[in-house]
């Protein structure tokens, strides 16, 4: 893949500087990141950290407190109608009334969407099993977690939106929708003017779609940048269990102790010191799922902040 940077591809969306306090004393303190357009950006984190905050601020669903957030250039506040024109949003529950009937949603969805496609969303209930007298007559609310979340998918599809949002979009599907799924983005982000933001806890997905990374763990951010470069920041130590005290302060970012030894997170940088501070340490590659668990983890107890 060729290397991205400012110049080489426009941004499909910006934030900056974003922050939203709330009265629980949780705080979305300062987030920062950039999506370049033809791309997919996986939002991870632990459960409160902040990733559903994020989206609704992008929705301008909730009011932020602080900083700038654009869509496709626009200013997501300034131009609200034109830039929800141009989104694709599925959320992890659905948001369609349960008492509608499936065959009957685009009568009251296509006239949001000046550029909605008849043909194109019947294609996709079609692909998603919702078409004909079996799915098609049934009430939204009979229908299982997995066809409502294809059926939103199918909503997001058929308007052109240039950004889908997507907040646990595989949440409730098997394994085959799910690769399903990672094919469609992946051929909807071909022509270099569509992109994807997708929170998810389910990293296999991530390891097979996403181009980028934004990691935010209470509240801030962790990372974010190409998902290559996110695995290879992070190794996996592991020792015996007087070993890791042996480690010098500070460079453990999160470790997990057994009656066995112990894991611990360092960052790459950091291997070859670790090593001289302890000899015969081993090391792997760390996952997306060590580097989020390790990072919320205490240095001692492995015991979740």
């Amino acid at each position: 893949m060729t290397a991205i940077t400012p110049q080489s591809a426009p941004t499909a969306l910006s934030v900056t500087g974003v922050t939203k306090h709330y009265d629980s004393g949780f705080t979305l303190d300062d987030v920062t990141f950039d999506l370049p357009a033809g791309y997919i950006m996986g939002l991870i984190g632990p459960n409160g950290a902040g990733k559903s905050t994020l989206i609704k601020l992008i929705l301008n669903m909730i009011h932020r407190d602080a900083g700038d957030i654009h869509v496709l250039g626009l200013d997501n506040l300034a131009y609200e109608e034109a830039v929800k024109e141009q989104l694709g949003v599925v959320f992890d529950s659905s948001y369609l009334h349960e008492q509608w009937k499936v065959k009957n949603i685009e009568r009251v969805v296509a006239p949001l969407y000046p550029a909605w496609n008849h043909d194109l969303y019947q294609r996709r209930l079609a692909e998603f099993g919702l078409a004909g007298k079996d799915n098609g007559g049934k009430l939204v609310k009979d229908l299982s977690r997995g066809m409502q979340m294809k059926l939103m998918l199918a909503i997001a599809l058929s308007h052109d939106a240039r950004l889908l949002i997507l907040d646990e979009p595989t949440s409730g599907l098997d394994v085959l929708a799910r690769d399903e799924l990672m094919d469609l983005l992946h051929a909807y982000i071909e022509d270099g003017e569509h992109s994807v933001l997708f929170s998810t806890h389910i990293t296999a997905d991530l390891e097979r779609a996403a181009d980028f990374i934004t990691y935010i763990t209470g509240g801030r951010l962790y990372f974010t940048g190409p998902k290559d470069e996110f695995e290879e920041s992070f190794t996996l130590i592991k020792g015996g269990p007087d070993e890791l005290a042996q480690l010098p302060v500070g460079m453990v970012l999160g470790s997990h102790t057994y009656e066995t030894g112990f894991d611990a997170l360092v960052r790459s940088e950091n291997l070859a010191a670790a090593m001289r501070a302890v000899p015969g340490l081993v090391t792997e590659r760390a996952s997306i799922d060590d580097i989020i668990r390790l990072t919320n983890t205490r240095h001692t107890s492995g015991e979740v902040l």
